[in-house]
């Protein structure tokens, strides 16, 4: 691998932007492709799979061999509250690899001991976001039912494009919430892009089986995500 090659794997990576190397097998030439760019057309649909998988592997195209190593960022779930719910959905989640934080400023809820193993912050998610901001490859989980605190990462999780939006709370409990983010100015298309009320509809009845809910409608989300129509150099591979 020549080293601008390497450089922009490196600086993608260090974006937390996905990215792969194609490299075509007969003649050992590759480019970088960032999730999104375009490919010639016979390689553009392994590419898009490749990437919402994050599995690499060998694809054929045209009487051709081609290698791509897909180089994910590593795939987060922001929890906003630290209600029984995300007490499960935090291990559960961490075994299906993804990276967990929870954000509460409520401290008798914001406990280690409730929250053993899990990156938590007890402050304002306005504040906590500042420094440890949502992107695309990040699913938010409002659970408070406190427009106070779950209102700003809701709108902020929107404005930054996360994968995966949604909202604990009764279908007129979101109605309501949608007035309010209205009033910021947020575009009624990417509100209606909420998941609320929250996870798949399998009549979740409890903390454990909303919980589960929840990280199988975040899954269903990453692996069938839209991939962005940006285009970059690789079209003329």
């Amino acid at each position: 691998m020549d080293t601008a090659t390497l450089s922009r794997l490196n600086t993608a990576r260090r974006s937390r932007k996905a990215v792969a190397l194609l490299t075509d097998l007969d003649n050992g030439e590759g480019i970088v492709v960032l999730e999104g760019d375009g490919v010639a057309v016979s390689l553009q649909q392994d590419v898009d799979a490749a990437f919402r998988s994050g599995k690499s592997g060998a694809i054929d195209a045209d009487g051709r061999r081609y290698f791509i190593n897909v180089y994910m960022p590593p795939t987060q779930i922001v929890i906003i509250g630290a209600v029984h719910i995300s007490q499960v959905l935090a291990p559960m989640a961490r075994l299906a690899g993804f990276d967990i934080r929870i954000i509460d400023p409520r401290t008798a809820f914001a406990t280690p001991d409730r929250f053993v193993g899990t990156e938590l912050v007890a402050d304002w998610p306005v504040d906590v976001l500042k420094a440890l901001p949502l992107d695309a490859y990040t699913a938010l989980v409002a659970v408070t039912h406190d427009p106070k605190i779950d209102d700003f990462p809701l709108a902020e999780a929107l404005r930054v494009g996360c994968f995966y939006v949604g909202a604990l709370g009764s279908r007129k409990t979101h109605a309501t919430r949608l007035e309010r983010l209205a009033g910021q100015g947020i575009d009624r298309a990417q509100l209606e892009t909420i998941r609320a009320p929250i996870g798949l509809a399998i009549g979740a009845a409890n903390p454990a089986e909303i919980a589960a809910s929840i990280l199988a409608e975040i899954i269903q989300a990453l692996r069938s995500r839209s991939l962005s129509s940006a285009k970059g150099d690789a079209a003329s591979f």
